[in-house]
């Protein structure tokens, strides 16, 4: 016999899955692609930093491109 809130052509529902072994992995693949980039751009970053301080402490240098002694010009 049936109750009222079963139906005689109710039938047992199966279990869903909350997740897909393929998605799963596709979330795996996505959070260290995201964890590589990262890591890549802070090295890049910090190397660039640490590239522009270097060139703050070396001295400049005044006459860079321009001739020493040449007074050809100079008439």
């Amino acid at each position: 016999m049936t109750n009222s809130f079963e139906s005689s052509s109710s039938s047992t529902s199966k279990p869903v899955d909350s997740v897909s072994p393929g998605w799963l992995k596709l979330t795996v693949v996505a959070a260290a692609s995201v964890l590589a980039g990262g890591l890549a751009a802070t090295w890049w970053y910090r190397n660039a930093i640490a590239q522009l301080r270097q060139a703050e402490e070396r001295p400049t240098n005044s006459s860079f491109g321009t001739p020493g002694d040449d007074l050809s010009d100079e008439a």
